[in-house]
């Protein structure tokens, strides 16, 4: 009984834990707008240079992530009026290899 309560937990945790990540990853940046992360995944989808690889990843977390989305509506509501000027780690990154002197 207890080895069923376990595996259902697990499953459970691991279910929730790999759903809408791109959700949760354009959560965790500037304000983006409503849906960043059902946004993303469409962007990837529709990407022309997207790897062939992390395409079938994209569709798979879609529905997940529209849903996860619909979840933090209320938090994109709440965050509308926050500065979109505010980088994330990715945007600040790129600006830094862009400026950076080049290494012969």
């Amino acid at each position: 009984m207890l080895r069923k309560v376990l595996f259902v937990v697990t499953a459970g945790c691991t279910v929730l834990g790999t759903t809408g990540c791109s959700s949760v990853m354009t959560h965790t940046g500037p304000y983006q707008g409503y849906y960043p992360g059902t946004r993303a995944s469409m962007q990837v989808l529709r990407d022309k240079d997207s790897n062939w690889c992390i395409r079938p990843l994209a569709a798979i977390d879609l529905p997940f992530s529209a849903v996860m989305d619909t979840v933090l509506l209320h938090y994109d509501y709440f965050r509308r009026d926050s500065n979109t000027d505010e980088d994330s780690p990715r945007s600040r990154m790129l600006h830094h290899h862009e400026h950076a002197p080049a290494h012969d």
